[in-house]
């Protein structure tokens, strides 16, 4: 049977790695999980509670195509609280995980053949879902002088109809202050590149919070999720917000390609909003996790650090160690029980390069997976 060309796209190494250390596990290995972007715990006591009262009560059949309503007029009140933005609740469009929104987005703003911008090192499946939408992702390589983050400058010489831009980014953590973030979306604005701002990792700061495009203008699309500091992962439940312009072109092509999100998992997300007091735990044992990386690292040989400003990762520099990530994070993986991602899912040209490491579970694990690699690599030899 024949396949479709935009059909080829590239594996997601990570999974690799999952798949990788879950065969060493299955054989009695010890593995610490320093490669998955996934929190070490559940989703909060309150979502968990308002979903088992729901199922005693309610089908939890489909919802409206763009979310319970009173989950949208929740999701706007989070950006009351966070940024201080009055945000219409039928802006906001709850969707099966970012991955949906993202799907939505794509569609919605470009046809086939449409070239969209992206900085490298960047979230690998933007690149994948763009393809197989018949879309052209155009990487732009960016500087450590820009902290791994995209500039104006980037933008000159590439025919771009759309950029999109994560802050605090996946793999680096790194953040666009409100000026380089105003400064990008102005210079998109003024060659028409619709503007995609994924914030994924929002609330997971360690210092001054990250700025939303939402806070600079309303022409842009936000892409967000309960993924991340809401530790919901598996619900697979986001949202996004879109000009009031584009609500309708959106709500058709959700009712075609989804029906409604979970509704499930939307119950869920409702109460989750409400459980600020277990989220920041949460973001505290995150900060502590990250300011033991920052010690141990260097102390195992990895000393060429991106700025960690949010998310949870580490994104190290290893030239100096190696020419090939991915058999490096092998060998870690099979030597050390250390399990980390390659940065070829990053950046297909320097990735070779470098490496991600993730901080986001239990502090025992940090601690126990430092110890680990800085027992093997001291007997190491000194590049391979």
């Amino acid at each position: 049977m024949r396949n479709s060309r935009r059909g080829q796209v590239d594996p997601f190494i990570v999974m690799d790695v999952v798949e990788a250390a879950r065969k060493l596990e299955a054989a009695g290995r010890s593995i610490i999980h320093m490669e998955v972007g996934q929190p070490g715990t559940p989703a909060p006591a309150l979502a968990r509670k308002a979903l088992a009262r729901a199922m005693e009560g309610d089908a939890l059949g489909y919802t409206v195509a763009l979310g319970l309503p009173e989950l949208r007029a929740g999701i706007a009140g989070l950006y009351r609280r966070w940024y201080g933005v009055d945000l219409n609740p039928d802006r906001v469009i709850v969707t099966a995980g970012s991955s949906g929104a993202f799907v939505l987005a794509f569609t919605a703003l470009f046809d086939a053949g449409d070239r969209v911008g992206l900085g490298e090192p960047g979230y690998p499946s933007y690149r994948q879902i763009l393809r197989a939408l018949s879309l052209e992702p155009v990487g732009l390589p960016t500087a450590e002088a820009n902290r791994l983050q995209p500039v104006p400058a980037d933008l000159e010489g590439h025919d771009l109809q759309g950029l999109i831009v994560a802050s605090p980014g996946n793999p680096s953590g790194t953040m666009l202050s409100r000026t380089h973030l105003a400064a990008l979306m102005q210079a998109s604005a003024a060659r028409d590149i619709a503007f995609i701002s994924d914030e994924i990792y929002h609330g997971l700061h360690y210092g001054d919070p990250a700025t939303s495009a939402l806070e600079v203008s309303d022409e842009v699309y936000v892409i967000n999720s309960f993924s991340k500091y809401f530790s919901m992962t598996g619900w697979r439940i986001g949202w996004m917000v879109v000009p009031e312009a584009h609500i309708r072109t959106v709500e058709r092509l959700a009712q075609n390609l989804f029906i409604c999100p979970p509704h499930a998992s939307q119950i869920a997300a409702l109460a989750a909003l409400d459980a600020t007091e277990e989220l920041e735990a949460n973001r505290t044992a995150y900060a502590e996790n990250r300011r033991l990386m920052l010690e141990g690292l260097p102390k195992a040989g990895f000393t060429r650090i991106a700025p960690p400003d949010g998310a949870f990762y580490i994104y190290a520099d290893v030239s100096d160690l190696t020419e090939d990530s991915l058999a490096f994070a092998a060998e870690l993986l099979q030597e050390a029980g250390v399990a980390v991602t390659p940065g070829l899912d990053f950046d297909p040209h320097r990735g070779r390069r470098t490496l991600r490491f993730s901080y986001a579970r239990a502090t025992a694990d940090i601690t126990e997976g430092l110890r680990r690699l800085q027992a093997y690599m001291a007997t190491r030899p000194t590049k391979g």
